[in-house]
């Protein structure tokens, strides 16, 4: 698990998954600010992957009524495109199932883009599904 001294690094992986995604915001200081408060706060923390670290893995936490435990939710994975395909995605996706478990979480959730089929291959290939029929992700930007 990442500590405050490894803020910089995960800021700086998370502006590539940004870069990646084409988004001009949140800047380098913003996304750095963001991630020590996150640290702060105890209801998020980062998983880094590689040596040294090619990827990361945002997890937050949150009490679900449903389950009458806390629900850990995979955020952000991201990895590094030189470090694609040499395992570190899954190995990820593996310490955060192992570190929700760990915490005494009942589920773990994330999101995919439906047209990002490596990614939705190895969600799937690590047990996640789908709850398929009517259930859509909805968001609502405020600001």
């Amino acid at each position: 698990m990442a500590g405050p001294a490894d803020a910089g690094t995960v800021a700086a992986l998370l502006c590539g998954f940004r870069d990646w995604w084409g988004y001009d915001e949140p800047s380098d200081a913003a996304m750095l600010a963001g991630v020590e408060r996150l640290m702060e706060d105890g209801a998020a923390e980062y998983l880094l992957g590689g040596d040294p670290p090619a990827g990361v893995a945002q997890l937050r936490y949150r009490f679900g009524v449903w389950l009458g435990a806390e629900d850990c939710w995979l955020e952000d994975l991201y990895v590094r495109e030189d470090a694609r395909g040499s395992g570190l995605g899954a190995a990820l996706v593996e310490a955060a199932v192992e570190r929700a478990a760990t915490r005494g979480c009942r589920r773990i959730e994330l999101d995919v883009a439906a047209g990002n089929a490596p990614a939705r291959a190895l969600y799937e290939r690590l047990g996640f599904e789908s709850p398929g029929g009517e259930t859509l992700l909805m968001r609502r930007r405020l600001r």
